[in-house]
């Protein structure tokens, strides 16, 4: 499947990048700049793999949980650091408060054997695929 968005423009039901369907469901008004958190999703023959970049962050802030409709949802909190009097900023440029993505997952995702780590600043969500089934071939003795 091409990563490139049609250059026809129409888009259908059918179309699995169609953000109804795949995309980014929705946020909340009230999230961040923080809510720009980048999220690779790849798929491979036994599963889809999420990646999310949250550094500095201890899997005590980060939720992962999937939803009604087959949606997986990431969302988490970075804390605003405690200020003293005595601090002087010159510059603030890390990005905090919360953020939330959310994914419609396909049909072939096994919704029970979710599985995420955070490791070095990098959440991994891994979904499991229901394996295809193969058609199963019957060989017919030909007599005569």
């Amino acid at each position: 499947m091409s990563l490139i968005p049609s250059v026809f423009g129409n888009r259908g039901l059918l179309d699995p990048f169609s953000s109804d369907i795949w995309g980014n469901v929705s946020s909340s008004n009230d999230v961040s700049s923080f809510a720009n958190t980048q999220v690779d999703w790849k798929e491979t023959p036994e599963s889809h793999v999420f990646k999310v970049d949250l550094p500095g962050l201890k899997k005590e802030e980060v939720k992962v949980e999937v939803e009604e409709g087959r949606v997986l949802q990431i969302s988490g909190e970075r804390s605003v650091e405690e200020e003293e009097k005595s601090d002087k900023w010159h510059r603030v440029e890390r990005a905090r408060g919360k953020f939330l993505r959310r994914f419609r997952l396909p049909e072939n995702a096994k919704l029970d054997k979710v599985k995420a780590s955070l490791d070095d600043g990098v959440l991994t969500v891994t979904v499991p695929k229901v394996p295809e089934k193969k058609p199963e071939v019957k060989s017919i003795e030909i007599t005569g």
